[in-house]
């Protein structure tokens, strides 16, 4: 059974324009913190390891900075466990906020069957063990593309998911905006609901939320939803008050309408910022910029293209888009540390710091 119920949002911002942007003012550069691993499309640190750092591989390993320096044995290992394929695998984990006292990590990933599963798992000995797992849900997914795959914690102190439209092109069974199945949704789980959490749907509407986050800072929540042949889109809900949403997808791609059918349940979201397939091909969310290392970064939301590997920033109070002045190719995600400096992951094996 799936609850729906209000979530925390306010009033939507208006579409801002073209993400070209102007030249940048920026002095970011990219610091290189490790390379070699095997497609790479997350890094996080947890709470009360300052000096770690964790890297998720798609294949379905999480290794282990300590320092910089790589940890020989993987913090986690399901190889053995998930699909492969351009769009499968292991796919996101999270930290709950009370790691330090309560050892397990929530990761979300593809099984052989190809349906997603987000499993909560005990850390012992400072490794995950994955044969004391429980599971918190699983979702049969009808296609091997658009699995969304990204999960956090959020300021309510609840497990947000995100999946996809459920794959193939367009939407053909218009899951996205059926609020009776997850995909096309973005969620909320109650970790500690017993035996296993019922999902609190926050929107609908969604055809690839890859990658979201919020804004530490404010707790306003940003998405970067992934657009099918003509636009990519960048979605913000401020903190505050309590609806249901709907993102537009298949009814919309971006701003633009893109079928005649009618409009589901929620409040509409137009996008904050979106570009064309001629600057890309596939956006990548990040993070409000809420650290102290570069200061012409600061309240500023990043996010980039997969293909194109251009990054740009924008204003967390909205405006125009600017472009930076570094590219990450195959850039997968971004990372936030537990000071809020930032992270940019490339599928080719290289995990970067965002640095003056």
């Amino acid at each position: 059974m799936v609850r729906v119920l209000a979530v925390v949002v306010a009033a939507v911002a208006a579409l801002a324009g073209s993400a070209l942007g102007s030249g940048s003012l920026s002095s970011a550069r990219l610091g290189v913190v490790a390379r070699g691993f095997e497609r790479p499309v997350l890094a996080l640190q947890a709470p009360g390891e300052p000096r770690r750092l964790y890297v998720v591989e798609q294949t379905g390993y999480v290794r282990v900075l300590d320092r910089g320096v790589r940890i020989g044995r993987a913090f986690l290992d399901i190889h053995g466990k998930v699909s492969s394929g351009n769009e499968q695998g292991l796919l996101g984990m999270a930290f709950p906020p009370d790691y330090a006292k309560r050892k397990r990590v929530y990761i979300n990933y593809t099984d052989r069957a190809g349906a997603t599963n987000v499993l909560e798992v005990p850390v012992r000995g400072g490794i995950a063990r994955v044969a004391g797992a429980r599971r918190l849900l699983r979702v049969v997914q009808p296609y091997p593309n658009h699995n969304g795959g990204h999960l956090m914690f959020g300021p309510d102190g609840l497990l947000w998911v995100g999946l996809g439209d459920g794959g193939a092109g367009g939407d053909p069974e218009n899951r996205a905006q059926n609020p009776a199945t997850l995909l096309g949704k973005l969620f909320t789980l109650d970790v500690d609901e017993r035996p296993s959490p019922t999902p609190t749907l926050v929107a609908v509407g969604l055809r690839n939320p890859w990658r979201f986050s919020f804004d530490r800072a404010t707790g306003d929540l940003w998405i970067g939803d992934v657009g099918q042949g003509d636009l990519e889109e960048i979605d913000v809900v401020r903190a505050g008050r309590r609806e249901l949403l709907n993102f537009g997808w298949n009814v919309f791609e971006g701003s633009r309408r893109f079928s005649d059918k009618p409009l589901g349940q929620g409040k509409l979201v137009r996008p904050i910022a979106e570009y064309g397939h001629d600057l890309g091909c596939s956006v990548t969310g990040g993070y409000v910029y809420r650290g102290a290392a570069v200061a012409s970064l600061r309240g500023r939301y990043l996010y980039g293209d997969y293909c194109e590997g251009t990054i740009w920033s924008l204003s967390a109070k909205g405006g125009k888009p600017r472009v930076e002045p570094f590219e990450v190719s195959n850039l997968s995600s971004f990372g936030e540390s537990l000071t809020g400096e930032l992270y940019a992951v490339s599928q080719d094996g290289v995990v970067y710091r965002i640095v003056r």
